[in-house]
């Protein structure tokens, strides 16, 4: 199968410059991802995802449901560097893959603070480019410069506790290098001079390119998603779902739709009341028929599907396109189907469910007689009991 760049995306800023990206991979960069920007980004369809940078603080940033609802998707999912070291750290039982330095040090608790990360940086139309510099490449350079007996110890810390005590967005080598290194002797003031004039590493860097590069191995391998053994999928809340309704897109003829505006869109329809109280109907006898203990069959599941696709025939090759035009996914589908199974089984135990229950003719006869159908039914049976003329 032909590989599209969009089969790898890529979230983006500081950490990389987007062209250094699409030199290791071929993939789709979009910018440090927001909350709703995954939701938003499987639309392209991604067969894996490398989460580096993230926004954070002036807007909300990116939710673990969103990760969660990738993988269970069937979309890898990669972190590394950024604000994808701080997901993979927390969602790597969950089958979320941390690559890097700084992801093994949120991991094994070595970094807990979410700050160590932060830095301040141009906006899109620059590049991204940083300003200031993360604690955690700090963190690096002295352990380095220690390696290298550039620095001692107790100088090193020094080094690393004096970053500490900057605010992110003032934190610069030279700010920094003027609080401390005053109390070097002039032999240490050299030694480091020297080393650190030849260059010094970004820790951040090295990480997001090891998290592109592994992301885009993954891919080249063929290798299928599975969640690690014993992962749980929490059923989002209502929160959850309608911010992900706010967050998602259809795709019509390579235009992203968002939802909320075909969900405005049919607001307006004048049979939204009759297609809402639908929905409510069926949401509400699923969640009875589970509260009960229902519990569909996977043939019962499959069934509802194929009911799905004969009211849309759609042939096989198009049907991922209609799917991603009507803002769904496989497991988007499968919900649906689940739960429209499950309704059926609510309905087909309508007589358990309730202390004497209505049967399903009883159910048939009021909703007739509410429609006026009863007595459209009764009209013909009158009219074909009259015995016809004998000539």
């Amino acid at each position: 199968m032909k590989r599209r760049p969009e089969d790898l995306v890529v979230f983006l800023g500081p950490s990389l410059p987007a062209d250094e990206a699409h030199r290791l991979a071929s993939c789709r960069v979009l910018p440090p991802a927001r909350q709703g920007d995954v939701w938003r980004a499987l639309a392209l369809r991604p067969r894996a995802i490398a989460l580096v940078d993230g926004l954070f603080e002036a807007q909300p940033s990116v939710w673990h449901h969103e990760l969660l609802a990738a993988m269970d998707a069937g979309v890898a999912v990669f972190g590394g560097a950024s604000m994808g070291a701080l997901r993979a750290a927390e969602l790597s039982a969950h089958g979320m893959v941390g690559v890097g330095q700084i992801f093994e040090w949120y991991r094994d608790g070595v970094l807990v603070d979410d700050s160590e990360v932060a830095l301040l940086h141009v906006d899109a139309e620059f590049g991204y480019q940083p300003l200031t510099v993360p604690l955690v490449n700090v963190r690096h350079v002295a352990a380095q410069a220690r390696a290298a007996r550039v620095l001692k110890p107790k100088q090193a810390q020094a080094l690393v506790t004096a970053a500490a005590g900057i605010f992110y967005q003032e934190r610069s080598w030279p700010r920094l290098l003027e609080a401390v290194t005053p109390k070097w002797t002039a032999a240490a003031r050299a030694g480091w001079e020297g080393w650190f004039s030849r260059g010094v590493e970004d820790l951040k860097r090295l990480d997001a390119q090891a998290c592109i590069r592994a992301a885009a191995a993954f891919l080249g391998s063929g290798a299928p998603v599975h969640p690690p053994r014993g992962a749980s999928r929490p059923s989002p809340s209502s929160l959850v779902r309608r911010r992900r309704l706010a967050d998602d897109v259809s795709v019509i003829s390579g235009q992203a739709v968002p939802s909320s505006q075909v969900l405005a869109a049919l607001e307006r329809a004048p049979d939204s009341v009759e297609l809402a109280e639908a929905g409510l109907r069926r949401a509400l006898l699923a969640g009875w028929a589970r509260s009960m203990g229902l519990v569909p069959t996977e043939e019962e599941i499959q069934g509802a599907e194929a009911e799905w696709w004969r009211r849309h025939p759609i042939r096989p090759a198009a049907r991922e396109a209609f799917l991603v035009a009507c803002g769904l996914d496989g497991p988007g589908l499968r919900r649906l189907c689940e739960e429209r199974a499950l309704e059926r089984l609510a309905l087909s135990h309508a007589q358990r469910l309730l202390p004497d229950g209505p049967s399903w003719q009883e159910a048939l006869a009021s909703e007739a007689r509410l429609q006026g159908r009863w007595v459209e039914e009764a009209r013909t049976v009158a009219g074909s009991a009259i015995p016809r003329p004998v000539r």
